[in-house]
């Protein structure tokens, strides 16, 4: 409750909230089904409508509602960004620990690996994943998660490495506790203030990630919506109908806004030295 109380009193923590929750929001009554029309259903008689007050962002190709298509278009987004970062936190954070702890020839293994997996582009690693795996929401969250794993295990592991040699670790030893005891108990709980500004900021990465591979085609399938999809199928409307293109472009620019500024705000609140400076 302390740390929401001190995001609400951040500017940009306060901003980053606020955009976060109302597209969580969206998010939530999308999938819900409480959008205003069924976001699959097609009226040939409304194609291609302007923003009105019966759909307030227009209608599509097929006489779908924008509006609905979009809150389940974020709610896809958000679920394929949330579940992938989930997933590379958790791998991170495993490998990171155990190269930390372990050393040695584990240690040069995990990282020569993590290194030949960040020297790929991201979006073009993603591609490759999916090639080989094809194209589905949940291939999408495989290889995001395995793009951003190597963020992760950076992360964790150079804290890890100092945190190792501190004496509250070299007193659990003594006290005969074990190795995966330490490194739940006392290095993993130490890193949970850098862990949850990098989820915060990975989220806005898989977003756009995301975005980039529906927009390819390689993401979520059509009839579903996705923000990336939404923009491929706006593609090729941009004068005839653009609010096709605004609507998803703009939420996609505001959500990964969100992450950002919540991000930051975070690493400010949980960095001691940034701490004591505003305060």
């Amino acid at each position: 409750m302390s740390l929401f109380r001190d995001l609400l009193r951040h500017p940009s923590g306060r901003i980053g909230l606020i955009i976060v929750l109302v597209f969580l929001l969206a998010a939530i009554a999308g999938k819900a089904g409480l959008s205003p029309f069924d976001p699959l259903a097609q009226d040939r008689l409304a194609r291609l409508q302007a923003p009105s007050a019966s759909h307030l962002f227009g209608t599509d190709m097929f006489g779908r509602d924008v509006l609905s298509r979009l809150m389940v278009g974020v709610a896809q987004s958000f679920i394929v960004s949330f579940f992938s970062v989930a997933v590379a936190t958790l791998a991170g954070t495993v490998l990171g620990l155990t190269a930390a702890w372990y050393g040695g020839l584990w240690d040069g293994i995990v990282m020569r690996l993590m290194d030949v997996l960040l020297a790929f582009p991201a979006i073009l690693l993603a591609l490759l994943i999916i090639a080989i795996m094809g194209p589905s929401g949940w291939t999408s969250i495989l290889a995001i998660a395995i793009v951003y794993t190597p963020i992760f295990t950076r992360v964790v592991r150079g804290p890890a490495l100092s945190l190792k040699r501190r004496d509250f670790v070299d007193a659990a030893r003594s006290f005969g506790s074990s190795r995966r005891y330490i490194m739940s108990r006392h290095l993993a709980l130490n890193l949970v203030a850098p862990l949850t500004v990098q989820i915060t900021l990975a989220l806005a990465w898989a977003l756009i990630t995301e975005a980039g591979l529906s927009f390819l085609g390689l993401g979520t399938q059509p009839p579903q919506a996705s923000l990336g999809l939404m923009l491929a199928d706006a593609r090729n409307l941009m004068e005839m109908a653009p609010w096709l293109l605004l609507v998803p472009a703009v939420a996609l620019s505001f959500a990964v806004l969100g992450f950002n500024l919540l991000g930051d705000a975070l690493r400010d609140l949980l960095d001691p030295k940034t701490r004591r400076a505003l305060a």
